[in-house]
């Protein structure tokens, strides 16, 4: 089928665009490139050497939205375009709702005007930000949400939105995808994230102290109820991710209305965890120092991911070493990213 990939040029919505190609699918990218880089589009075509349609283009521009969807044909649409910093959330909030809920409520009006009704969204486990202690985990599709900061809402909000579209119109097919800690990179080493300013995940900042670009990594408590005290979340390759999504794009039909899936591995990695394995890949130490506890950061996170492998017939395969081997062969070949 021909999909549409909003955000296709940024880190999962890149690798996304991969795993939809090799899978048969026609690839149609909008991107504003806010935050991503036309490289990751340029070295997809490498990878698949497949041409990838590309519009720059703002999924708030209704205009601009609707004649990509004039030029051609659209079956399906993935939905990654959306910012998603969660401290820049709580000192911009408004920028977050207008961006990631607006720029949703305009792609789901385009959709309607051309009779596209099939849609996988990117969601986030943020969604599940009430719930951070032991006896919470793992995390399933069927308890309450709740978000503890403004990205969260987001993400959030769009479901219900999402949900109450399709409860209004039987056509509608929704599948939202609430995954964990994408990590890793393409096994090429030619793809992978490459965050702008300091990255706010931990994988990507442990990859930039390890090529030089930083001094150190800083772990935030070691004193939480942990085994070793230190955080602890479920990470995913983005390759499993991505093969995620295309598992649930082709089964969307076999489901009415919207249907949420978890996507990740269903086994918690401590910090620490993370950063001895990355060590494993890079073959030396890491420059490390311990900090305080950052407010809000929830001892742990992690999924039951048993729904998808039922529904989709998906499941994660890669390991924590592998993630952190293909993140560091991306770095090391790539130490300034696509500008490398």
């Amino acid at each position: 089928m021909r999909v549409l990939v909003t955000g296709g040029a940024g880190y999962i919505g890149s690798h996304t665009v991969v795993a939809l190609l090799e899978a048969g699918h026609e690839v149609v990218v909008v991107d504003s490139l806010a935050n991503s880089q036309p490289e990751s589009l340029r070295r997809v075509e490498a990878i698949t050497g497949t041409a990838v349609a590309f519009h720059d283009t703002d999924v708030l521009d209704e205009q601009a939205l609707g004649r990509v969807f004039g030029d051609r044909a659209i079956d399906a649409v993935v939905h990654f375009a959306a910012l998603k910093a969660v401290g820049e959330s709580v000192a911009q909030p408004l920028r977050y709702y207008t961006t990631n809920v607006g720029g949703t409520l305009t792609l789901l009006r385009v959709m309607e005007r051309h009779g596209v009704h099939r849609l996988v969204f990117s969601s986030s486990a943020t969604v599940y930000g009430i719930y951070g202690d032991t006896d919470d985990m793992p995390l399933r599709e069927d308890v309450r949400l709740g978000a503890v900061n403004p990205y969260g809402e987001t993400k959030v909000q769009v479901e219900r939105i999402l949900t109450d579209v399709a409860a209004a119109d039987e056509r509608w097919r929704f599948g939202l995808l609430r995954y964990f800690n994408p990590v890793g990179a393409h096994p090429s080493g030619t793809m992978g994230e490459d965050p702008t300013g300091v990255p706010n995940n931990l994988l990507p900042f442990i990859a930039q102290v390890a090529v030089g670009r930083r001094d150190r990594l800083t772990v935030f408590g070691d004193d939480y109820p942990t085994a070793d005290g230190t955080g602890v979340r479920d990470y995913i390759h983005v390759m499993d991710l991505a093969a995620g999504h295309v598992a649930a794009l082709e089964h969307l039909d076999t489901f009415h209305g919207a249907t949420a899936w978890n996507l990740g591995t269903g086994t918690g990695s401590s910090v620490l965890e993370v950063l001895h394995a990355f060590e494993r890949a890079v073959g030396r130490p890491i420059p490390h120092v311990v900090a305080d506890r950052r407010a809000g950061d929830a001892p742990v996170s992690y999924c039951d991911p048993s729904k998808a492998k039922r529904d989709l017939g998906w499941q994660a395969d890669r390991s924590l070493d592998q993630m952190c081997a293909d993140h560091w062969r991306w770095q090391h070949q790539n130490p300034d990213g696509y500008r490398s």
